[in-house]
């Protein structure tokens, strides 16, 4: 039994009483997220009411509570319908039932990954971008490989922003109530039947905290709300927010996820091997390890007992990622957590660049390296940044002695791979091949797929989200008043045959969005040129950063030129819904960070996975994947001079577009067929395919960080 299973079976049961007999199958499918990367599983939901499930963002519980009685007794007399429902709910079944893989874990004592964000699937909304998205990615291929681990994060009641673009290209943002009671989730109780709690000293105040579980496959993962009436307002608002913009309650979050997360799985009976600290948000469990050791008569070998049992990835060399507080920071709002004691000073040291000067501020990231018994970056290139910038905590070390080693990210697989060269590859890689995704062998029957197979998979995914701009896009341009005819060129102008160009991530300013629009006339000639090209846009800048709204509005100053409308667009409130059909449908997905800003950059593998070409800067993952026939780099050496850098790199983007993109997609056989192309899109998936998934990634982490000693 694992804490929360009988939590999970009464809701189970409640939502099956209310489903007609052939469905209630579905009851169980809808609180299990495994139905999100089975092949059948989001068009089987969609299928008993298309207008509901959009309108309950893909939620599985919502749809079947909300739906019209007449489309569900439709669905439960359709023999079809109910074969399909039948395999689903065995698929998931025989996936819970398989034992436990072997390994440096077991089920009794399970990796507990820590995270501060979790993107699983679009109707949670407790993420923001890539970390997020990576940390679902990790506990969906645990799910798959049968590794045991346990997922431990926030329960964020309004998530992460919701953002409108306005006629001028300036950004607004506004929050959504999540009420966890309609997602596919359960407030886990203890033995007497009450919601399981517990309390965690934040301020001046004992703050109770309830604990949520939601079932990503095999792996639960443990949301900690402190949203309950009992709680006064501040102690409610902790964990309203994701990346909420005051200091001190996202240190109050940290204190909650970290101290709070040790004491839920405590409280849950609940013994992990080891900790999984992804990111420096979470390092405060040491805390409470370090009170649990000294409660077990650790004594002086209490350090070291809690040091080997956390590792650490650091994701990001961007400061805004790397947060330091204040001594007197951390005191006004930790100072009332017992546990520090005699360790406090220890404690603030750790996380001071000069354990020895107290006016320096602690730093997360700092402490978890310290603190930590491994640690890693998330690209060959990212772990040379963080050997070099974070030196200065291991005096006495050269750069590249710095105990920081590197696991490149890598993408769950059946996530992320789409539609039609989803079908291509079932059919040609075989049976289970997603099991085998890290294998370069598994792989090799590419070699085998004729290039006009390739290629129609691609335009297929390219007019399947070309329907999709068209709706999205003019609904936008009509909500924020643009005229009309404008709003009506978005339903006109693409194209689904036009070369489509993507770049949608975090609005952050190293991402330089901006570059797209600092050669105007270049990007204008290449919408209205002999063979245009449609350029795809999409992205959020944090709330506080003025200066990533203000990319925003620049790009849409180009917005009023001829022939833009119906051949660009900026595609409001970028979320994993958006994400999924973007990297399945662009045939090129640019990627401009300044070096050496860019840790990984997951969406380009994304892309990859489906088809997709990359045309990116040598940073984060692309240094180690670009190999000269599978796509095309920008150089990624650092310039002092961040505008003359700017001015280099735009000059290259369309340089490339202009001379080797745009000729080589319109290069045709005979047959329609870009031959060069479609060649380079197999050398990309033959080299990047299993390099870059999920698969191989988290085997890493068991062999490389779980299993050492």
């Amino acid at each position: 039994m694992t804490a929360g299973d009988l939590d999970i079976e009464r809701a189970v049961a409640e939502l099956a009483d209310d489903l007609p007999l052939p469905l209630r199958a579905l009851a169980r499918v809808a609180y299990d997220y495994r139905w999100s990367w089975s092949a059948d599983g989001p068009a089987l939901f969609a299928a008993i009411d298309p207008e509901r499930w959009a309108r309950s963002a893909h939620n599985p519980r919502r749809l079947l509570t909300e739906t019209a009685q007449a489309n569900l007794d439709r669905a439960a007399g359709d023999a079809a319908f109910l074969q399909r429902v039948a395999r689903l709910a065995l698929e998931l079944a025989a996936e819970r039932a398989r034992p436990s893989c072997g390994g440096p874990v077991d089920a009794a004592h399970p990796v507990a990954f820590f995270c501060s964000e979790f993107g699983v699937h679009g109707s949670l909304p407790i993420y923001s971008g890539g970390l997020g998205v990576l940390a679902g990615d990790i506990l969906k291929e645990a799910s798959d490989m049968a590794l045991p681990m346990v997922g431990v994060g926030l329960m964020y009641r309004s998530g992460y922003f919701h953002q409108r673009i306005d006629a001028n290209g300036l950004q607004h943002e506004y929050w959504i109530d999540s009420d966890p009671e309609r997602l596919p989730c359960v407030k886990v109780t203890g033995a007497d039947g009450r919601a399981l709690a517990f309390t965690v000293p934040l301020d001046d105040e004992d703050v109770e905290v309830q604990v949520w579980r939601v079932d990503v496959g095999r792996v639960p993962l443990y949301l900690l709300d402190t949203d309950l009436p009992c709680n006064s307002e501040f102690g409610r608002w902790v964990s309203a927010r994701l990346y909420e913009g005051n200091r001190a309650i996202r240190l109050a979050q940290y204190a909650v996820l970290g101290v709070g997360g040790v004491r839920a799985l405590r409280a849950l009976g609940i013994a992990p091997s080891l900790y999984h600290l992804n990111e420096g948000h979470s390092v405060l469990c040491l805390c409470e390890l370090m009170a649990q050791a000294r409660a077990d008569g650790a004594g002086d070998g209490a350090w070291e007992r809690v040091r080997g049992q956390l590792v650490f990835t650091t994701h990001t060399p961007v400061a805004a990622g790397n947060e330091s507080y204040q001594r007197d920071e951390v005191l006004a709002m930790l100072g009332r957590i017992t546990e520090l004691g005699a360790d406090r000073e220890r404690f603030l040291a750790l996380g001071r660049v000069d354990p020895a000067n107290p006016g320096q501020p602690t730093a997360m990231t700092a402490l978890a390296l310290r603190a930590s018994r491994h640690a890693n970056a998330v690209s060959r290139r990212h772990g040379e940044v963080a050997r070099a910038m974070w030196q200065p905590l291991f005096p006495g070390l050269s750069a590249d002695q710095v105990p920081i080693s590197h696991i490149s990210n890598g993408v769950h697989v059946p996530t992320w791979l789409q539609g039609a060269m989803r079908a291509l590859l079932d059919r040609y890689l075989g049976p289970g091949w997603m099991l085998r995704a890290g294998q370069a062998a598994t792989w090799e029957p590419l070699r085998g797929i004729p290039a006009r197979e390739l290629w129609a998979a691609r335009c297929e995914a390219r007019a399947q989200l070309v329907q999709l701009v068209t709706r999205r896009a003019t609904r936008d341009r009509l909500r924020r008043g643009d005229p009309l005819a404008y709003a009506k060129a978005a339903g006109s102008g693409f194209d689904a045959q036009r070369l489509t160009i993507g770049f949608a991530r975090r609005l952050a300013t190293y991402k330089r969005l901006h570059l797209v629009a600092l050669l105007p006339e270049r990007a204008l000639a290449l919408i209205g040129g002999a063979h245009p090209v449609q350029f795809l846009f999409a992205g959020k800048a944090h709330p506080d950063d003025a200066d990533a709204k203000d990319v925003v509005h620049r790009v849409f100053a180009l917005k009023q030129a001829p022939g833009v409308a119906g051949r660009a667009a900026f595609l409001e409130d970028y979320d994993l819904a958006l994400a999924a059909p973007l990297v399945a449908g662009c045939d090129l997905w640019v990627n401009l960070p300044r070096s050496p800003n860019e840790a990984s950059g997951t969406s380009g593998m994304k892309s990859c996975l489906n088809g997709g070409l990359q045309l990116s800067v040598l940073d984060g993952w692309w240094a180690e994947a670009w190999d000269g026939s599978n796509g095309w780099s920008i150089a990624g050496d650092v310039q002092a001079d961040a505008q003359a850098q700017d001015q280099r790199d735009a000059h290259t983007l369309f340089d490339l577009l202009e001379r080797e993109i745009v000729p080589m997609f319109h290069q045709r056989d005979a047959e329609g067929v870009p031959l060069r192309w479609v060649e380079m899109m197999r050398n990309s998936l033959l080299r990047n395919g299993p390099r870059f998934s999920a698969t191989r990634m988290l085997g890493e982490y068991v062999e490389q960080v779980y299993r050492a000693s």
